[in-house]
């Protein structure tokens, strides 16, 4: 079995990046590098009587480096302490302005092993027109410029079909609606 034998922080500050030395199974030395980030919670909102889902775009710096528009995603933070429960209401407020009420957890997700510490989990959340209470795009003092958008549910089945809903997460959850509410396209 491997084990880490060394560790080396390069940079703390809103991540935490270290570089590590593994002894392998074999005995040889290897230098791997870790993003620790902690963790976080996913939400795909759907309103079965309007028969849409709600996602977000916000800028991404690797996005933007990358030169491709802006992904649609599902809302999604970072824990801080909090209860998974309770961070994904709280996100759900402070990004699409709606109150959840009943979570329907998936998974908890590794989404880049090879790097981050990062554990996700997942959810489906039903949601109505009047839980639609505040404005979302975000908290103010995170400076997110978040952008939030009502997709049809026939528009998000199409793009997971054509392979055009690039985002880990939100693909999963698109997925598992998919799988666990199909009466959602009968």
């Amino acid at each position: 079995m491997a084990e880490i034998i060394a560790r080396h922080l390069i940079y703390d500050g809103w991540y935490r990046f270290s570089r590590l030395e593994l002894r392998m199974p074999d005995g040889t030395v290897s230098e791997r590098h870790l993003l620790d980030n902690g963790q976080a919670v996913a939400v795909l909102p759907f309103d079965r009587a309007r028969r849409v889902a709600m996602l977000v775009t916000q800028p991404r710096a690797a996005v933007l480096d990358a030169g491709h528009p802006p992904l649609l995603e599902a809302i999604a933070g970072g824990l801080d302490g909090a209860s998974p429960e309770e961070r994904i209401h709280e996100e759900a407020m402070e990004e699409g302005g709606i109150r959840l009420s009943a979570l329907e957890p998936l998974a908890n997700i590794w989404p880049i092993p090879p790097v981050s510490t990062e554990r996700v989990m997942l959810y489906l959340a039903q949601y109505s027109a009047a839980d639609r209470i505040g404005a979302g795009g975000g908290a103010e003092d995170e400076d997110e410029h978040i952008s939030v958008v009502e997709i049809s549910l026939d528009a998000l089945r199409d793009r997971v079909m054509a392979g055009t809903l690039e985002d880990a997460k939100t693909l999963i959850l698109a997925q598992a609606l998919m799988l666990r509410h199909p009466e959602l396209w009968g």
